[in-house]
């Protein structure tokens, strides 16, 4: 057996401790490095991880810590310095999304990446889940024909305040549109990448809260492509539980898909996965549970193969330039109440 994986990991609130578990608990990894943002979550990560060296600042991990990749899960703000830190240090790097706040920093972060000795990955883990990535599987084997239209939809409860409420605080999330649904802008591209880059986009948003107008309760964006295909993706953090649905329909048929829990973090979920092919509809059975919990174990498991030179099915950078960038033209999209071209998101 070749010898463990070594992961530092930055950030150590909800989801990072949940990333956590899943590097521990996985036997080819070894958690060797964690940062924490205040005593009380480093005095938590020491006595949850004993092995692991426990730092108070990125940076100081970064350079005193002998680690093969660093798992980011910070806040998103500080996703720019320490990836680009790792990245010079020829880390391999697992990145959260969004990739960053501003198209510049995704930018930065890309052109890094490009000349590197460290890999880079995007925490876009729902390509990974049992149902989402089934879905992609059916398109490919061509089951409903090419695909015109992708839905991709959620109704839930909102989001957690996060560390010091940093996921309130727009300096610091930039704005929830680079939250969930920058996973949907990554699914419907994927879901539709046989019709190329999309080319156009026009979103709409509102709030409740007078006091956070531009953290949008409610959103939603559609985009095209050059070939007369395009996906909505569209959010309301102004109801309950988590209830998800991606709809796909083709040329020759169609695939209705749903994910509903208390929380997004349920680990016994309710899920469906129908597909119509034109003739008869079929009720596909799972292999696994869906849900972002079991889908990180994967990633991890995923992180473990790309350090080892191995092929792997992570996002790329190319992907969180995209996802990103689409959030941030959305949001454009709000403020200039038009639409938008996103031709040129890739250009470094």
């Amino acid at each position: 057996m070749s010898q463990p994986v070594r992961f530092a990991l930055a950030g150590f609130g909800a989801w990072g401790k949940l990333h956590a578990q899943s590097i521990a608990g996985n036997p080819e990894a070894r958690l060797v490095a964690i940062t924490a943002p205040t005593e009380a979550t480093r005095k938590e990560a020491a006595a949850a991880f004993p092995e692991a060296a426990i730092y108070a600042d990125a940076q100081a991990m970064i350079a005193e810590a002998e680690f093969d990749i660093i798992d980011i899960v910070t806040p998103s703000h500080t996703h720019r310095d320490i990836a680009l830190e790792a990245l010079a240090k020829g880390k391999h790097v697992l990145l959260e999304k969004p990739m960053a706040t501003t198209l510049e920093d995704c930018k930065a972060i890309a052109a890094a990446a490009a000349t590197s000795k460290g890999k880079l990955a995007l925490g876009h883990e729902f390509r990974l889940s049992s149902q989402w990535g089934e879905v992609k599987k059916i398109i490919e084997r061509g089951t409903i024909g090419e695909p015109q239209y992708v839905l991709v939809e959620l109704l839930r409860k909102p989001y957690r305040l996060g560390a010091g409420g940093w996921r309130y605080d727009q300096s610091r999330v930039g704005s929830w549109v680079l939250e969930e649904p920058i996973h949907f802008f990554d699914l419907a591209r994927w879901y539709l990448s046989g019709s190329g880059d999309p080319v156009e986009l026009y979103a709409y948003g509102n709030s409740r809260d007078p006091q956070r107008p531009q953290l949008f309760d409610n959103f939603s964006a559609m985009f095209k492509y050059a070939n007369g295909s395009y996906a909505v993706v569209s959010q309301t953090l102004a109801a309950f539980e988590h209830h998800q649905t991606v709809k796909v329909t083709g040329t020759k048929g169609a695939i209705w898909a749903g994910w509903s829990g208390a929380l997004d973090r349920t680990l016994e979920p309710d899920y469906f996965l129908k597909v119509f092919d034109g003739e008869k509809l079929e009720t596909v059975k799972l292999e696994s549970h869906s849900g972002e919990v079991f889908e990180l174990r994967e990633e991890i498991s995923q992180c473990l193969r790309m350090v080892r030179g191995e092929s792997h099915k992570l996002a790329t950078a190319n992907d969180g330039l995209w996802s990103a960038g689409l959030c941030l033209v959305a949001e454009e999209s709000i403020r200039q109440k038009q639409p938008l071209p996103v031709a040129d998101l890739l250009k470094l």
